[in-house]
């Protein structure tokens, strides 16, 4: 089986995961996140004033790991403990309400649910707020029983102790299945004979005392690891510089990461493990488990909070690692209508703005550049051909829609390019619902179709200026006719 995964073993590889069921044991917490304003700094003490807007919860730690499973398309048996009480009860209908989760987990009278809040404005946490107790005790799991792979997540809360490890160790043996680790602390070698460990680079080097900065000193501290320890392998994450694998009796192989936008890092280590276990259990080498896992956890750092990533998504990001940056800007309705969705999640700032942009000069430029900085992300609907002909008569545009939106895509300040052909963007600006509508400071706020429907839900109108001597006309009569035309005082879109 080739190592290699490229598109079509990734879709392969989706395929034989649909299904597995995998083990989830670890440590189980309630993520919450608490979305709001910063507006103004406290008069009581130095620190921002958060006006909440809205709050989610999910399951967090293995559940978190159990979430991914089940949202690649395996099935997840969820063992872990759950506390008798509120926040237990909430966590329970949360993952009742997870298709691809199968609930093994213990309720012991008096447990405490581990709840971590997180304070997030603009995408940045402010403060996480963590509420724990040690959890009951796990001797054994009957998530154990059915599943491909074992995977234990532990978060140093209690439930990953000596006899929940030795409980593995011993059902693998009778099962063939693989155990996974995702660990904590020092003592690597408490976990025995497990087929991966998966530290990520700070705790590897804590757990051998050795740098691991380069290359070179992974390797060392993987041999380190490796002589300390009973493990088979273990897989180091490297955050952008990607994973090294360390097998026993081979050289370490160093995968480079994926160039991505980092969003958030909370959970990204658990979509590894689950993306790890499922490639395992597929019957996939652990070379190809680590770039199923690179691809993953790079897809899920640019989503807010603790998240899962899907199939399809994976698909996408393989498609458009391979494609034009400024191609994978044009983007169809539906597809736009769910980024929009997932920015406005995050707490960002969404603008949008409209024009024909045949040409693209300077003035475009400068007017996006300026429409970028009052939002978090732009979106930028160009009119299509038949829209521009009408618009500009016969001989327009110059450039068919294609190019522009790609010319367009390739703008910095510019996060999504999509295309309508009505005589306004009006239905386009009531189903995306941006936050900020940008327009020509030629317009009055008045005249901007849909700035009325904008600032009904909360939202802003932007006039942004123009650079004057630059318009689509004045630069088709220079190359026409090889003379200026008379200075432009406005800028055509």
């Amino acid at each position: 089986m080739s190592d290699t995964l490229d598109l079509a073993a990734l879709q392969s590889l989706l395929e034989r995961v649909r299904g597995l069921k995998i083990a989830c044991v670890g440590d189980l917490m309630l993520d919450r996140y608490v979305y709001g304003e910063v507006s103004r700094i406290s008069p009581e003490a130095p620190i921002p004033v958060l006006r909440t807007a809205r709050t989610v919860a999910m399951p967090g730690g293995v559940g978190n790991v159990a979430r991914n499973i089940a949202a690649l398309g395996g099935v997840a048996r969820l063992g872990a403990v759950v506390g008798d009480d509120a926040a237990g009860a909430e966590l329970t209908a949360l993952i009742d309400a997870e298709a691809g989760i199968e609930d093994v987990l213990v309720r012991p009278p008096g447990a405490v649910t581990i709840v971590k809040t997180r304070f997030v404005s603009a995408g940045q946490q402010l403060l996480r707020l963590d509420d724990e107790a040690a959890p009951a005790r796990v001797e054994d799991s009957d998530a154990f029983s059915e599943a491909s792979v074992y995977l234990l997540s532990d978060y140093a809360k209690g439930v990953v102790g000596d006899a929940l490890i030795a409980a593995a160790l011993k059902a693998a043996k009778g099962s063939g299945a693989p155990v996974v680790v995702d660990p904590k602390g020092r003592d690597f070698a408490r976990y025995g004979a497990v087929d991966v460990i998966k530290p990520n680079a700070s705790e590897l080097a804590a757990a051998t005392g050795l740098p691991v900065g380069t290359d070179a000193e992974v390797e060392a501290a993987l041999d380190a690891l490796l002589a300390a320890t009973t493990a088979k392998a273990v897989i180091v994450t490297r955050a952008g510089k990607g994973m090294s694998l360390a097998r026993r009796g081979a050289p370490v192989k160093h995968f480079p990461g994926r160039a991505r936008e980092v969003f958030d890092v909370s959970g990204a280590g658990d979509t590894g493990l689950a993306a790890i276990g499922l490639a395992l259990g597929a019957g996939a080498s652990l070379e190809t488990a680590v770039q199923f896992a690179i691809l993953a956890s790079g897809v899920v750092v640019g989503k807010a909070g603790t998240a899962v990533v899907t199939p399809a998504e994976l698909i996408e990001a393989e498609v458009s690692q391979h494609a034009s940056a400024a191609v994978a800007k044009v983007t169809p309705l539906d597809e736009l209508d769910a980024d929009v969705e997932t920015w406005r999640r995050q707490g960002l700032k969404v603008g949008f703005t409209n024009g024909c942009f045949d040409i693209l000069h300077r003035g475009h430029v400068a007017y996006l550049a300026q429409a970028r900085s009052w939002c978090d992300r732009l979106v930028v609907a160009l009119n299509t051909d038949a829209s521009v002909r009408r618009l500009k008569g016969e001989g327009r545009p110059v450039n068919d829609l294609d190019s522009r939106a790609v010319v367009i895509g390739g703008l910095a300040s510019v996060d999504r390019v999509t295309s309508f052909d009505d005589p306004t963007p009006l239905a386009l600006i009531e189903r995306l619902r941006p936050d900020v509508l940008i327009k020509g400071s030629d317009y009055t706020r008045e005249g901007v179709v849909g700035g009325d429907l904008v600032e009904s839900w909360g939202g802003e109108v932007k006039l942004a200026d123009f650079k004057d001597g630059f318009s689509t006309t004045r630069t088709i009569e220079k190359m026409t006719t090889g003379a200026p035309a008379a200075p432009a005082t406005g800028q055509e879109q």
